[in-house]
């Protein structure tokens, strides 16, 4: 489990929980289902209206990956390249073709058995970086998705309270409700902020830094193939692939907006 995401939410729900009842109110003044079904429904009907189902629920499923820890860290993949630089090296890279169907990683496999093919380094690497742009691409819409989201949720928020207060509004007569009644109006617009800020935005956010993660280590297969392709000295290639993740900061500050991307 991620550790950082459980600590997050259990704060921020913790935070808006704990300030209610520093105020003197209760946790069941903000228990109103008909502001969540307002809320999240219209939250989820705008963002089924604005993507394709199946990006939607290729969304839902990445979400989980956001309490998930990294699978696999930039260190280990360094030291799988490096055996395989070895390997070719020392036997020839016909010896990967039993690596490349026991890997798990499928962008990885895939290159592995290009290489062995002996396919032009040029055009492995043409097709490693088409494949790594989908990847982005498809992944990227799933944090835009929960992005979207975020901002639906707020002003849906806002039609729930407007709705409440129609509601009081038709019940004037019976004066010792109202106070009760605006009370619970406003509970749809907590609803959207909170379901914006504590668990849409954050979630594309980390959405986004997870991708940015898997791009910089399949711009490291990319790298480490063509160069064990070339048959180079894997003391070389270790190098190369580790400045990778000295530089790692600046690349991902790049895709973020900074700059183009260095491979």
């Amino acid at each position: 489990m991620d550790i950082a995401t459980i600590i997050g939410l259990v704060m921020g729900f913790g935070a808006v929980l704990g300030g209610q009842l520093l105020e003197g109110g209760q946790i069941s003044a903000l228990l109103q289902p008909t502001a969540a079904v307002i809320v999240l429904g219209g939250t989820f009907g705008a963002t089924f209206v604005s993507y394709p189902l199946p990006d939607i629920l290729r969304a839902f499923s990445s979400a989980a990956a956001v309490f998930q820890p990294r699978k696999e860290e930039h260190e280990v993949l360094i030291g799988k390249l490096v055996a395989f630089a070895i390997t070719a090296r020392k036997n020839g890279l016909i010896t990967l073709e039993q690596d490349a169907q026991q890997t798990k990683d499928r962008f990885l496999g895939q290159g592995l058995e290009m290489v062995v093919d002996g396919m032009d380094p040029e055009e492995v690497m043409a097709v490693l970086q088409t494949e790594l742009g989908k990847f982005e691409e498809r992944h990227k819409a799933s944090a835009e998705i929960f992005e979207a989201a975020g901002g639906f949720a707020p002003t849906i928020g806002i039609i729930g309270a407007v709705l409440g207060l129609i509601h009081v509004m038709n019940n004037l007569a019976d004066t010792s409700r109202l106070g009760a009644g605006i009370a619970v109006a406003f509970v749809a617009t907590i609803y959207g902020l909170v379901t914006a800020n504590i668990v849409c935005i954050p979630i594309s956010t980390k959405l986004r830094k997870r991708l940015q993660e898997q791009v910089l280590q399949r711009e490291m297969i990319i790298e480490g193939l063509i160069a064990i392709q070339k048959g180079e000295n894997p003391r070389v290639i270790e190098k190369r692939l580790r400045s990778f993740t000295l530089t790692s900061g600046l690349l991902l500050y790049s895709r973020s907006g900074g700059g183009g991307a260095a491979t």
